[in-house]
């Protein structure tokens, strides 16, 4: 089963998104493993990041995303990197479909709600930053009625 990082970022949870946002992806059959909501450090924000460390918006996007809590997961499922790209939308809110957590709730795409992983690989770094091990491995008994 594949597993992607997914983070409710500050202004999803200053919103009161988190439930919303949490019941689409069980909603959607993916199984929640790791789930905490917790104060970013500026080395963890800019570990994250470090992929924009070069670009202008660096320094503006670690300060936002430190600024108040986020909610940090980790879901399971066939398929759920790319199917949670679809349920999150287009980085820009103007630009995603009604529908999608971004198109329903975002406005700008420098508080665009929520974070998830683009590949298999950045998903295991992601989940590797943010949880380390600490993941609860149980057996859903929606399972056989998910997946055949």
């Amino acid at each position: 089963m594949e597993k992607s990082f997914i983070m409710i970022k500050p202004d999803g949870v200053q919103r009161g998104l988190v439930g919303d946002i949490i019941s689409r992806f069980e909603t959607k059959g993916f199984k929640l493993v790791g789930l905490k909501q917790m104060s970013v450090s500026r080395d963890l924000a800019e570990a994250h990041y470090a992929v924009h460390k070069e670009r202008p918006f660096f320094k503006g996007l670690v300060d936002y995303i430190i600024s108040a809590p986020v909610v940090a997961m980790v879901w399971e499922g066939e398929g759920v990197i790319a199917s949670a790209r679809k349920l999150i939308g287009a980085t820009n809110p103007l630009e995603s479909e009604p529908g999608t957590i971004r198109g329903d709730y975002g406005i700008t795409i420098g508080r665009n709600i929520i974070h998830g992983s683009d590949a298999p690989e950045t998903a295991q770094s992601e989940i590797k930053l943010w949880f380390g091990d600490d993941l609860c491995d149980w057996e859903s008994v929606m399972q056989p009625w998910l997946y055949e």
